[in-house]
C-alpha cells in the first residue's frame, strides 16, 4: 500500500503507522526511551520505500521530529540522537557523494545477456547493492554467474544478504574494492559518480569484462551498445578495453 501510494501520502501514511506503534508501545509498558528508538527504527525501515534520497529523510525523521514538537514523551536532551544514529546507520555520510538508495526496477536488465554474453560461472558485481534489487536483475539475466554485492551500510547489507542468500555480500567501499577479478561490474550510482567509475574501470577491469551502468551514461567511454526501458531509463553497456566517446 504504501509503495503504491503517491506522494506525499506515502509519507503521511508512514507517520500514521509509526505514531501508531509509538502509542501501541506506551500501552504495553515500555518506556518513552524504548519505544521511540523502536517506533524510530520502524520510520527508518519504512523511509526505505521513498524514491528518493530526500523522501527517504522526510519519512525516517518525521515522526522523531513529530514527537519532539509534540512534547507527548518526557525525554533526555541526549534521546534525540538515537534516530539520527539510525538514520546513519542505513544511509551513512560517505556514501551521500554516491547514491544513497537507488533500487534497479525489476527486469530492468533482462536483455543484459543478449548484448554482453557471459560464462556460466563469471563473477559479477553490484557495486552498491543496497537492498539487493541490482542483484535480483542480475540474476534474472545470468542465473549461473557468481553473483557478489558490496555495500557501504552494515544494515542493509545485512538486509541485502537475507534478500539474497544466492549471492555473496561484503560490507565495504565500492572504490577501494579491487574490481579485476569480475568479469562485469553493475553500477546504479549518480552522473557525479560517473568520472571515477570510469577511472577504476579502466585501470582495473580486465580485457573482454564489463561495465554496465543504469540511467548514467559514462560520457568518456564510446558505449558498446545502450537501450531504453519502459520507464525511460537507459542500459549503457561498455567492454573493455574501452574506447573514447567521440569527440
Amino acid at each position: 500500500m504504501l509503495r503504491n501510494a503517491r506522494w506525499p501520502a506515502t509519507a503521511l501514511l508512514a507517520w500514521v503507522l509509526v505514531w501508531l506503534l509509538f502509542w501501541a508501545l506506551q500501552r504495553l509498558g515500555l518506556s518513552d526511551l524504548l519505544a521511540l528508538l523502536l517506533a524510530s527504527a520502524a520510520g527508518v525501515a519504512l523511509s526505505l520505500l521513498g524514491p528518493t534520497w530526500w523522501r527517504r529523510v522526510t519519512i525516517g525523521v518525521g515522526f522523531p521530529l513529530s514527537l519532539a514538537l509534540s512534547g507527548a514523551a518526557a525525554l533526555p536532551a541526549w534521546a534525540w540522537l538515537l534516530p539520527l544514529a539510525l538514520l546513519l546507520l542505513i544511509y551513512p555520510l560517505n556514501a551521500w557523494r554516491d547514491a544513497p538508495l537507488f533500487p534497479t526496477p525489476a527486469h530492468a536488465l533482462r536483455e543484459l545477456a543478449r548484448f554482453a554474453p557471459l560464462r556460466p560461472d563469471a563473477w559479477v558485481l553490484d557495486a552498491g547493492c543496497g537492498l539487493g534489487d541490482g542483484l535480483k536483475a542480475l540474476r534474472e539475466a545470468y542465473p549461473s554467474a557468481r553473483l557478489h554485492g558490496l555495500e557501504w551500510s552494515w544494515a542493509l547489507r545485512g538486509l541485502c544478504a537475507l534478500r539474497c542468500p544466492w549471492a555473496r555480500i561484503r560490507q565495504g567501499d565500492i572504490w577501494l574494492a579491487d574490481w579485476r577479478a569480475y568479469k562485469m561490474v553493475y553500477l546504479f550510482q549518480r552522473p557525479e559518480s560517473m568520472p571515477r567509475a570510469v577511472e577504476k574501470a579502466r585501470a582495473e577491469l580486465q580485457p573482454g569484462a564489463w561495465l554496465v551502468s543504469l540511467e548514467f551514461e559514462a560520457r568518456a567511454l564510446k558505449p558498446q551498445a545502450s537501450w531504453c526501458l519502459d520507464g525511460g531509463r537507459t542500459v549503457w553497456l561498455y567492454r573493455a578495453p574501452f574506447k573514447p566517446s567521440q569527440p
